[in-house]
């Protein structure tokens, strides 16, 4: 990472720095989805899907139709980006004004993570704001043979599994299969390359700080090196997600919970380091488009079970987000919490 070095900008808060070891979590849904790519069991896999949904806010699927030669390809474009000396990295180094490609300074909670991001998007996008409009075009680096279609091919693979979760989530809620497929027409998507140096001081910081996921849903790879914490609901202590050999882990994001009311839950999760070890992965975050407002889904909805969140635009809450990882903030980023409603008694 260009000669970083630990420094105090890297250190977490007492309460949130990782202990020593870490229980490995126990009773993480695992799903198969070989049956709905032969056209059958989807609801006993919907019910699947809503259980994890509710219970965990995130599940591991096997079985999900990706080609392995498609993961690896997309891996090894990723790590031979990493490998890159800094000047290779550097000239696709993304701004506050061109917001994909390299970076190495991110900030989750106001706390620099121990890592360096590669971000791009399947396809060119303008996320319209109130003073004007932010434009997501890819920055593609030149030194690395076949990384651009290596990386389109992930993409792909990763849409349509997006969206026959998305199916199975809508299915799961009691809504018609496609009720969710509308938002994303024009998506604000991306892809995130993520590269976890071997850290000096694991002790105090984090690849990635606590926080949960702010679009609709995450399909996560990541290698066999291990570093995923999920908050366990149960009792509020962090356990390790231990890998699995040819899976994905999906999380459920705060659009969901949004959109169901509550019935679901975005699960936060953070990333630990160590010492001796590199570590990749490969989020996919798969975002509605920039003008969708967001709020409850009016089937959803009712006396008994009013409405708990208000309305808000995706593309601002997107790009407030977005620009908070160039910079530490005076106050804790926008969050769902912000726009949820005082029921009252």
């Amino acid at each position: 990472m260009g000669g970083l070095s630990m420094n105090e900008a890297f250190v977490q808060a007492p309460e949130h720095r990782p202990k020593p070891t870490v229980v490995e979590a126990s009773g993480i849904p695992v799903i198969d989805l070989s049956p709905l790519l032969a056209g059958d069991g989807v609801d006993a896999l919907a019910a699947e899907v809503g259980a994890a949904s509710r219970d965990w806010g995130f599940f591991v699927v096997v079985g999900h139709g990706v080609p392995a030669e498609t993961v690896a390809r997309a891996a090894e474009a990723q790590r031979a980006f990493f490998a890159l000396p800094a000047e290779g990295k550097e000239a696709v180094r993304r701004s506050e004004a061109e917001p994909l490609g390299y970076y190495a300074s991110e900030h989750t909670k106001n706390v620099r993570d121990w890592k360096e991001v590669f971000d791009l998007v399947p396809r060119k996008t303008h996320v319209a704001l109130a003073d004007g409009q932010l434009v997501f075009d890819n920055k593609w680096p030149q030194d690395v043979p076949g990384f651009r279609e290596s990386l389109e091919e992930y993409d792909a693979a990763m849409e349509d599994l997006a969206f026959k979760l998305l199916e199975l989530i809508a299915r799961s809620l009691n809504l018609r299969p496609d009720r969710l497929h509308g938002f994303f027409k024009d998506q604000t998507t991306f892809i995130r390359l993520n590269h976890y140096p071997p850290c000096p001081s694991p002790d105090l910081a984090l690849g990635v700080g606590r926080h949960k996921d702010a679009g609709a849903l995450t399909i996560l790879y990541q290698d066999d090196t291990g570093g995923l914490d999920v908050r366990r609901r149960s009792d509020g202590e962090w356990v390790r997600v231990k890998p699995v050999p040819n899976s994905f882990i999906i999380n459920v994001g705060d659009l969901i919970q949004v959109w169901s009311n509550d019935r679901y839950e975005s699960a936060e999760h953070r990333v630990s380091v160590n010492s001796a070890k590199e570590r990749f992965s490969m989020p996919y975050f798969f975002n509605p488009a920039s003008y969708t407002m967001v709020e409850p889904l009016e089937e959803l909805v009712s006396e008994e079970n009013p409405a708990r969140y208000d309305a808000y635009n995706w593309g601002e809450f997107f790009s407030t987000r977005k620009n908070s990882n160039f910079k530490k903030l005076d106050v804790e980023n926008v969050q769902i919490a912000h726009f949820r409603k005082s029921l009252g008694a």
